[in-house]
């Protein structure tokens, strides 16, 4: 199978002049966080898997542990007072005003001390030491303890009622006027006899309160009548005298011209101002008309236009003037009968004038008169004016007098009315307080919810779960998607090598339908693209840290190029910890330190292997004091072009980079260096600080192989073709084809 990258992604090979500005190249694209969230669930599943059974086990074990709880309720109905007994519709739709403030006063009266207290001495509560002891009440206080029977009574009542208060729900139903009294507790019956007793003595409680407060009221109230009697009495004598000194007379109160509203009490004078001043509204209205008439031109007035003789006259004229201009049109000027005619016309003219004249003198005597009577009727309203300026200034003391008169009677009749009120609440003793559901025995515990305990332990569990997945994630700085090669390194991903899980690498390579063979075969496809003439001549193999696959790797190159017809040399340039001798159980006696060391013998230190054409191994020799003196002479160098003559290609397995200088001195005298990382374990800092570090010796990075890589463990979907269940492979019968 075919992993090379396509045609129109050519992978990039990493120069000195290119990579100068590397630290550029390494952004990271976040993910969506559904996306992440998926892919850390699905490689922690075994991690969220442990901590929400552990967490469910604990709720079970928590269900199992807890005491057995009952829970009694009952339902009362709580109707608001109605404290009109006359029918006064005003009194009652104020009264609905206050319903919200009356009913949490009601609710606050439930759960009161007073209330829990008077249950628990009805039942005798004080009295039985189990009570304490099902609550977890320490009982050697309130009953062994030296005391006075009285003071110690009143303490166990007041303990008692406490415990009450704690255990008692009082619940009202949204939008109506019932409430719910629920009590839990240990003890079936008690919790039925709490909760039946909580009601029956919250409606004696107020009928006790209101009878008391009745009885209290009227007393007040009769004190408080008798004073404001005097009261009215006094301010009613002083207001009269008042008003006789000062000659203030007010019309009474009443309706007014018929009307059914009624009309306060007013002064005389202000009513005598307010008939004059309609009167003078109605002249002033008399003479603007009257003005506007007498302002018409001539006989355009509406008395000149309906004036019978004025009109008869225009008649005539428009007759005479008609055969006037006949004649004109046959005879000249001076002709007598036009003489004649127009003689009538001047005549008929100036009847017309003299009796638009006498129209327009009357309409100036109309308007004479109307201005006249507005004068006199002004001059009026302003004596009536004053009247009323002077009638305020004395009256200012009346209506203080008068207002203090009207409050005492107001207040008298009000708590006059509050009184006779009182006296029939008092006589009929109305109840607005009922039960609707006395409570039954409960026969089911209420809690614990066994339920409800495994499915929040269950939550709490799936919630640390993730969270720990989320740190450990946050922690593993591997790389778990091969995608991140490109974004967070910045280098070409040349290939992904797959997990051997049930195999040895090397058993797997000599499968040349294995999975690892297909990926290696991939990745050297890949690499063909890293030149300009195709794969590098002289590669190196390195990684960041020792073990991380990358003797393997150079084998799987190797020999992937020696099938291919190429001749190859596979040489062990880490001569700190040799790997390929072991690998490929050849002997290590002499190989590329003695070369380096001096000895010339370079044909007789390959080695070649007998099942595997085309390709030779040059092992790294005995371990040098030295390994970086070595590689920095000229004979490394000259080795590396002495092989190329001979082989098409060099493979060189070289140390780790961070912390040896032995690869960065390789790197700058060969054509590239292929960098490997396992997957999933080392940090992606680490490795891109070992890239840097090639990068500044001016190495050719031609690109990164992800090898180790554990599809369960990718950090997203990452559809690896050779070891998927539903991937392609040799000899796989598949119904699609």
């Amino acid at each position: 199978m075919n992993m090379a990258k396509p045609a129109n992604e050519a992978v990039v090979v990493r120069t000195p002049q290119n990579t100068a500005n590397i630290g550029a190249d390494f952004t990271e694209i976040s993910k969506p966080f559904l996306i992440r969230l998926f892919s850390i669930l699905r490689r922690r599943r075994l991690t969220v898997a442990i901590f929400t059974v552990f967490a469910l086990m604990m709720g079970i074990a928590l269900a199992l542990i807890l005491p057995r709880q009952f829970t009694a309720s009952s339902t009362i109905e709580i109707q608001r007072e109605s404290n009109s007994y006359s029918g006064n519709q005003d009194a009652q739709r104020q009264s609905s005003m206050l319903d919200q403030e009356f009913y949490q006063t009601q609710y606050g009266l439930l759960r009161a001390r007073t209330l829990a207290e008077r249950v628990a001495t009805t039942l005798n509560l004080q009295d039985k030491r189990q009570f304490f002891d099902d609550f977890g009440v320490a009982t050697d206080k309130l009953f062994d303890e030296p005391k006075t029977a009285s003071v110690a009574r009143a303490e166990r009542i007041r303990t008692a009622g406490e415990i009450l208060l704690k255990s008692i729900s009082i619940e009202p139903d949204r939008l109506s006027r019932l409430v719910t009294i629920r009590f839990t507790g240990s003890d079936p019956k008690l919790t039925q006899q709490v909760v039946n007793t909580w009601g029956g003595d919250y409606i004696k409680l107020t009928l006790e309160r209101r009878y008391d407060a009745t009885s209290y009221s009227r007393k007040f109230l009769e004190d408080r009548l008798a004073y404001l009697r005097k009261r009215i009495d006094e301010s009613e004598r002083t207001l009269v005298d008042y008003a006789s000194r000062e000659g203030i007379v007010n019309l009474p109160a009443g309706a007014a011209n018929g009307s059914q509203s009624e009309v306060p009490e007013r002064s005389l004078a202000a009513d005598d101002l307010l008939s004059l001043n309609q009167e003078l509204a109605s002249a002033t209205a008399d003479r603007v008309q009257a003005q506007s008439r007498l302002s018409g031109l001539g006989g355009q007035v509406s008395e000149g236009l309906q004036n019978s003789a004025i009109n008869n006259l225009r008649q005539a004229r428009a007759e005479k003037s008609a055969e006037y201009s006949k004649l004109m049109v046959q005879f000249q000027p001076d002709y007598p009968p036009a003489k004649a005619l127009r003689s009538e016309l001047a005549q008929l003219d100036r009847s017309i004038t003299a009796e638009e004249a006498r129209v327009s003198g009357t309409l100036r005597q109309s308007y004479t008169a109307a201005q006249t009577r507005e004068a006199a009727l002004a001059a009026k309203v302003e004596l009536a004016k004053h009247g009323v300026l002077d009638l305020r200034r004395r009256s200012i003391q009346y209506n203080i007098i008068q207002r203090d008169a009207d409050t005492n009677r107001q207040l008298y009749d009000a708590l006059l009315q509050r009184y006779k009120e009182i006296g029939i609440a008092g006589g009929v003793g109305l109840n607005n307080i009922s039960v609707v559901d006395a409570a039954i025995l409960p026969v089911k515990p209420s809690s614990p919810r066994v339920l409800l305990i495994m499915a929040i332990s269950l939550a709490i569990g799936l919630f640390l779960g993730v969270a720990v997945a989320f740190v450990m994630d946050e922690v593993d700085q591997g790389i778990n998607d091969p995608s991140q090669v490109n974004t967070q390194l910045g280098l070409p991903l040349i290939g992904t090598v797959p997990l051997v899980k049930n195999a040895t690498p090397i058993d797997a390579l000599n499968d040349a339908k294995s999975a690892l063979t297909e990926a290696y075969h991939s990745l050297q496809i890949s690499l063909s693209f890293a030149t300009d003439h195709g794969m590098p001549t002289s590669l190196a193999v390195t990684s960041t840290r020792p073990s991380e696959g990358k003797s393997t790797s150079a084998f799987a190159i190797a020999r992937l190029l020696a099938r291919s017809g190429k001749k190859v040399i596979l040489v062990d340039s880490d001569m700190r910890i040799p790997r390929i001798a072991s690998l490929l159980s050849l002997t290590n006696v002499t190989g590329l330190s003695s070369y380096l060391s001096g000895d010339d013998k370079l044909d007789g230190m390959v080695q070649s292997l007998p099942d595997i054409a085309n390709l030779d191994v040059l092992t790294s020799g005995p371990i040098p004091p030295s390994s970086p003196e070595l590689l920095v002479s000229d004979r490394f160098e000259g080795m590396v072009k002495h092989l190329l003559k001979t082989y098409d290609h060099v493979i060189l397995d070289a140390p780790p980079v961070l912390g040896l200088a032995d690869t960065p001195i390789i790197g700058g005298k060969i054509e590239g260096i292929l960098f490997v990382i396992e997957a999933h374990a080392t940090p992606i800092n680490t490795a891109r600080n070992a890239i840097k570090r090639l990068i500044a010796a001016s190495t050719r990075v031609v690109g990164v192989a992800v090898v180790k890589f554990d599809v369960e463990r990718a950090d997203s979907a990452y559809n690896y073709s050779y070891y998927s269940n539903y991937t392609y492979e040799y000899g796989r019968s598949d119904k699609h084809g």
